[in-house]
């Protein structure tokens, strides 16, 4: 994987009870990094970090080795966002339109309207089997803390709450991106439930926390200050990609002769571009002529 160093970190606490879990996590330097790749518009760089945080948070829920992809596509003018994360703490993703913007809804960035209203958020769970898991749940309203807990409680049976947040500077640099999920298992204690919630409900957002110097640990002490509970791991977050040379060569193979061809005499040779990571690889035109004998 290509790594890009970062200070980002992940906390994942659980209740002495055994019956309320949580996870947050620090990931403004993923989305910075994400955003800069993409030359995201604030729109998209605003969607596009909070789908990398949710996705981060989804995969902390898996095991070794497993992985998350998020897909988001709606009637809005991002069309898609897509994000995937590791458990080991790896994250990327991209939007369709990264250009694309729309008006400012009470002075705030619109990331509802950018995905849209009306659409699909789909998860795809890589658990290292032949085959993997996917569930779909309808757009509830294009906030993607909100659809990634809708889909918990719809597909997983599960009721959790999902925080998610971007903060831009001035220069509209990201200055914080991150999140935290909490879940409550069974034997659920409805008291508890209610005290969470209130406490998820007065709290500020997880951008201005990080802001004053709040890590995960410390967001997850604040949530959980009345309920006692344990650290179960902390784990430093990187953009990484897993692009390579060999596997655009993968992809152009998959071309049609015809298409091939066009290529080769059109370009002369042909140039791919990652959509996570946007670095380019380069074909000569005596690897196109190698492809098109294999095509035989």
């Amino acid at each position: 994987m290509n790594e890009f160093p970062l200070t980002d970190t992940l906390c994942r606490v659980i209740s002495d009870c055994g019956n309320f879990f949580g996870i947050a996590c620090d990931t403004t330097g993923i989305v910075a990094e994400a955003c800069r790749r993409h030359n995201a518009g604030p729109t998209a760089a605003a969607a596009l970090g909070c789908a990398l945080s949710g996705a981060v948070l989804l995969a902390a829920l898996m095991k070794d080795g497993q992985s998350v992809l998020l897909r988001l596509e709606g009637n809005g003018a991002l069309k898609k966002v897509v994000a995937v994360a590791g458990y080991d703490g790896w994250a990327r993703g991209y939007v369709a339109e990264p250009l694309a913007d729309v008006p400012l809804y009470k002075g705030h960035i619109d990331v509802a309207s950018g995905i849209g209203h009306d659409g699909f958020l789909t998860v795809v769970k890589d658990i290292g089997l032949p085959v993997k898991y996917k569930g779909m749940t309808r757009l509830l309203s294009g906030d993607v803390g909100e659809d990634i807990a809708l889909y918990l409680s719809e597909s997983e049976q599960i009721p959790s709450a999902v925080n998610l947040g971007v903060e831009f500077g001035a220069d509209g640099k990201v200055k914080a991106a991150g999140g935290f999920l909490v879940q409550a298992l069974p034997p659920t204690d409805e008291a508890v439930i209610d005290a969470l919630e209130e406490r998820i409900e007065n709290l500020s957002p997880v951008t201005s926390l990080l802001l004053a110097g709040y890590n995960p640990e410390e967001i997850m002490q604040t949530l959980f200050a009345n309920i006692p509970h344990k650290t179960l791991a902390r784990r430093s977050l990187s953009y990484n990609c897993s692009c390579s040379k060999e596997k655009m060569e993968s992809a152009l193979c998959t071309l049609s002769r015809d298409e091939l061809e066009d290529l080769l005499q059109k370009e002369g040779g042909a140039q791919v571009n990652c959509d996570f990571c946007r670095d380019s690889y380069c074909f000569t035109e005596e690897e196109l002529i190698k492809f098109l004998k294999n095509k035989n």
